[in-house]
């Protein structure tokens, strides 16, 4: 299978929801690459288990299945409903220095899974979205051991230290 970006509980702070969720909660500035307006396919986690369990069971052989929950948006948009979510101002918003050669787009055409297996998200981006932010502000002591120790070490051999504030989100409190 293929698929396009994943959001939902559990769901480790380098990602792009996740870290949004973390530096507003925080009251930290929210990283956003470029202009904000890359454009991302989000799909809730549950969704991506159920497809990837069809695909399993009822898939054919050798066959390549896009996963994606049809829902485009853009990261500026995304950025600024968290903020929304949790009551903090549009001014937290930082704009940094997109990556290089980083995609414009990354969406793909779910088309067939649906075609030929009949598959379609149950969770719209909104209610996944109240739900992940939900779950990011009840599960602090998960968080903060995200933030330290092991998985420190981990983020820091593999990602370094692009740009100062995302280190914020990975900082020990």
């Amino acid at each position: 299978t293929r698929f396009t970006n994943n959001y939902g509980p559990f769901q480790f702070p380098e990602k792009f929801i996740p870290l949004m969720i973390c530096q507003a909660l925080a009251g930290e500035s929210l990283p956003v690459y470029g202009d904000g307006k890359n454009v991302r396919d989000w799909i809730h986690v549950a969704d991506h288990c159920r497809a990837l369990d069809l695909v399993l069971r009822k898939g054919r052989e050798g066959e390549i299945y896009n996963i994606g929950g049809g829902c485009e948006m853009e990261n500026i948009a995304v950025a600024r409903r968290i903020l929304r979510a949790l009551g903090r101002p549009e001014s937290l918003l930082k704009f940094v220095t997109d990556r290089p050669a980083h995609d414009r787009r990354y969406a793909l055409d779910c088309a067939k899974l649906k075609r030929e297996l009949a598959w379609e998200p149950q969770w719209n981006f909104d209610r996944g979205l109240a739900e992940t932010v939900r779950w990011y502000q009840e599960n602090g002591e998960w968080l903060e051991e995200t933030r330290s120790g092991e998985y420190q070490t981990y983020f820091e051999r593999h990602y370094g230290r692009r740009e100062e504030t995302f280190a914020t989100a990975l900082r020990p409190a």
